[in-house]
């Protein structure tokens, strides 16, 4: 069997505390898992390290992160950017932004393939691999590489014929009126915080749809079904088109900065350092 292969599932059983766990993080079975480690005493209910596999797992470690040196040394001296690269970012902004400019990107490097982590989770881009991440908010991570990408603006609208048989609020104090839409995870969170106001207005919480996806939100909006909060980016097309009206532009929310976030080692490399050009070629103008 391949020595590395065989070090990286060994390290994965030791880090995640079981067979079936490291199979998981490796994408293989639990019996080949099994058939990788020798240096592991199993019992039926937990699975330790002989003192000499406590050596071997710290070496192996030392050993691969050789290797990914080494690779990465090999791969900055290529002309042209080559290789797997792993983007996080958040769902609804990586979906409506991200997501499209891959096209290109691709198009222009075709020897880099690219698999794309859409989530809202907190992503650690050191234990999971990650080579960059798009986050919405401001950055506690000295850890890492961060560059501002754009402003993440929020907008509410409504479909016309929505409008059309409710009116159009003026202020949040007519909102006891209309029919809003919410999401469920950031109502959860932090409501609607609606700007201009003394003292903040929060978003009605008696929301006629919570939905925990803003896609699902976005679609009951454009059917008239009441007032809608989303990022800009999501419903721009429909705002330019018609589909959906902006209302209450003086009270919507503060906008949250955007980065791009790397890791420090990784920084020369190609296919990295290209993408982050092109993203912020293509978005750093919003």
């Amino acid at each position: 069997m391949d020595k590395l292969r065989s070090m990286e599932t060994f390290i994965a059983v030791v880090e995640s505390g079981s067979f079936t766990g490291a199979a998981a993080r490796l994408e293989m079975s639990a019996v080949m898992v099994g058939k990788y480690v020798a240096l592991l005493e199993r019992n039926t209910r937990r699975q330790s390290l002989t003192d000499a596999g406590r050596v071997y797992f710290d070496e192996a470690k030392r050993v691969l992160e050789q290797v990914a040196i080494a690779e990465s040394a090999v791969e900055r001296l290529r002309a042209a950017p080559s290789g797997t690269l792993r983007v996080t970012a958040p769902t609804s902004f990586g979906g409506s932004a991200i997501a499209p400019l891959t096209a290109s990107f691709l198009q222009r490097y075709p020897e880099v393939r690219i698999e794309l982590d859409l989530t809202n989770r907190m992503v650690d881009l050191v234990e999971e691999g990650i080579d960059l991440a798009i986050r919405i908010g401001d950055i506690h991570n000295d850890d890492l590489v961060a560059k501002y990408l754009c402003p993440y603006r929020m907008v509410i609208c409504a479909a016309p014929d929505y409008l059309a048989r409710y009116g159009t609020p003026q202020t949040p104090a007519d909102l006891v009126d209309h029919l809003c839409l919410s999401h469920s995870v950031w109502t959860a969170r932090n409501e609607w915080r609606l700007a201009g106001v003394e003292g903040e207005v929060r978003w009605k919480r008696d929301a006629v749809l919570k939905c925990n996806d803003g896609y699902g939100l976005w679609m009951a909006a454009r059917a008239g079904a009441g007032l809608l909060l989303q990022p800009e980016v999501l419903v721009a097309e429909d705002l330019e088109s018609g589909r959906l009206v902006r209302v209450l532009e003086e009270y919507i929310p503060a906008p949250r900065p955007v980065h791009l976030l790397w890791r420090q080692d990784l920084r020369q490399l190609p296919k990295l350092t290209e993408f982050i050009a092109h993203i912020l070629l293509r978005l750093g103008t919003l």
